[in-house]
């Protein structure tokens, strides 16, 4: 469930943190006239979002169980992959995101109303898509059930509240800071989401070694039991996992956390800056 509540919270924050500059900005230029449609944007992003949960939720009912495992399997990849590229984005550009938001404001106020319906709308639907589709993965991952989704809606809760406290100008927050943290505990949470991707295409008959386990801790952590749980919804860690789980999920946190470290101390300053390829398209 703190797994889910740190998905919900570093993402809904980040899209709180870039809906409160761009009002705010929009606010103390004088130019409220723009609000509407900032916030039509923000709705079309937030109404895109729940769509794809639907989808994602409903759309693989009455398919076989190797289907099931195979979409499930490949989503969560794919999650994944959005959810890292989120991570070393927003560890390279967390300093400079508010003049970057001013200079993209003043560029679609420039262009006419719809250029900045759609600045909104894409600052939000970025993370709202990532949100629904690293949130199913992580619920299929906990086994279903409403834990992972009240976790998540709390994050998301939080994240609101924290946005309009800083809008309000009542919370300075270091945002370089906030997103090293988060950033470095989701690199743990990605790595259990995409080892139980690798489990459901193993499932699915797409991947080989559903046997060949590296361990079986399942006397001492009882599945279902509290720790076993705790475990489960924190780092998405089962009792039983097969040597090529283990092994994704070890290369997976060596490998971006090695950027995500280096990323960080060309941000700061420590090293020439340049932003590892993998970051360059997402935003």
């Amino acid at each position: 469930m703190f797994g889910n509540f740190l998905i919900g919270l570093r993402e809904g924050l980040e899209a709180a943190i870039v809906v409160s500059i761009i009002v705010g900005y929009a606010v103390r230029t004088g130019r409220r006239e723009l609000l509407p449609r900032i916030w039509a944007g923000v709705g079309l992003a937030i109404g895109l979002s729940v769509t794809l949960g639907a989808i994602l939720t409903f759309g693989s009912r009455g398919l076989s169980f190797q289907a099931q495992e195979a979409i499930g399997g490949i989503l969560s990849i794919l999650a994944v992959a959005l959810v890292t590229t989120m991570i070393l984005w927003m560890a390279a550009n967390a300093r400079t995101l508010r003049h970057r938001l001013h200079n993209e404001v003043d560029v679609a106020t420039d262009r006419g109303g719809l250029a900045l319906v759609l600045m909104a709308f894409l600052a939000v639907a970025r993370e709202g898509l990532e949100t629904a589709l690293f949130l199913w993965s992580a619920v299929q991952a906990a086994g279903g059930g409403w834990a992972p989704v009240i976790g998540a809606a709390a994050g998301l809760a939080v994240a609101v509240g924290i946005g309009r406290l800083l809008y309000a100008g009542t919370l300075r927050m270091n945002l370089s800071t906030f997103f090293t943290w988060t950033g470095a505990a989701l690199i743990l949470v990605a790595a259990g989401v995409l080892a139980y991707g690798v489990h459901d295409l193993q499932e699915a008959g797409l991947l080989p070694g559903l046997d060949n386990l590296a361990f079986d801790v399942s006397s001492v952590l009882v599945p279902g039991g509290v720790l076993a749980t705790l475990i489960k919804g924190t780092l998405n860690l089962s009792p039983t996992m097969t040597w090529l789980e283990v092994t994704v999920w070890t290369v997976y946190v060596a490998t971006v956390g090695f950027f995500f470290h280096r990323t960080l101390r060309r941000a700061n300053g420590r090293e020439p800056a340049q932003v590892p390829a993998a970051v360059g398209g997402h935003r």
